[in-house]
Formats: C-alpha cells, structure tokens, sequence
C-alpha cells in the first residue's frame, strides 16, 4: 500500500482510532492530521485492563480536531469511507458507543470508566 501526503487514512492510535490526512511520511511513521474519531480511546490503566485496584486509572482524551501526531506505518490503512464525519459528530457518536459498551455489564471498572468517560463528555461539549 502506498500512501502519500494528502491522502485520508485510517490511523489507530493508543486505543482510539481517528480518520485523519496524512501530512508527512517519517522514518517509520506517518504524520496524521485528525479529522474525525471512528472510536474512543479506552480509559483506564492500558497496562492492566480491566483493573481498578492498586492501578493508575487514566483519563483518556481522543485526539483534538487537526491535532497532528506520529502514527506508526502498520497502525495506518487507508480510509475507505466517502466522506469523513465532522469531528464534533464522531466524537459524541464514539464517546457515546464507548459508554454503551461500559454499561453492559456492572463491574467496578466498568463504572469507573463510565465515570470518566461523563468527565469527558462535560470537558468535551
């Protein structure tokens, strides 16, 4: 697959997932400007999943609108989508999905993470 400057990609970054353009490519990376976010990053220690005790529980932040980062080469695909969501639209529908998905099942990380994620929600809109 070759990708050049300009092109909408894909990028999966930490435990989120952005549609972006990719400005640059680096050594072994790609420099991603975000557009979008296909789904929101996970919170909680990326290190122990699941885990609330004796853990450092982060609060996880998507990617700002046109924030760049350096997204390694194998964590990007091409975008197939026709056109890219507006950031604020996909950033509600993922948090949204995000807070479905910690909902299903009742556990201490669970409710945790919904806590967070309504930090966010408030931070974010």
């Amino acid at each position: 697959m070759t990708l050049k400057a300009g092109d909408l990609v894909k990028a999966h970054y930490k435990t989120g997932i952005y549609i972006g353009e990719l400005v640059e490519e680096r050594r072994n990376a790609y420099l991603v400007k975000v557009l979008a976010v296909d789904k929101h990053p996970m919170q909680g220690d990326l290190h122990n999943p699941g885990k609330t005790e004796n853990v450092f529980f982060h609060q996880r932040k998507a990617l700002s609108y046109q924030e760049k980062a350096n997204i390694h080469k194998e964590a990007i695909e091409k975008y197939e989508g026709t056109e890219v969501p507006d950031y604020k639209d996909s950033l509600k529908q993922s948090i949204e999905k995000l807070k479905q998905k910690v909902q299903r099942r009742e556990t201490e990380f669970n409710q945790l993470a919904l806590s967070r994620l309504e930090e966010l929600e408030k931070q974010y809109f």
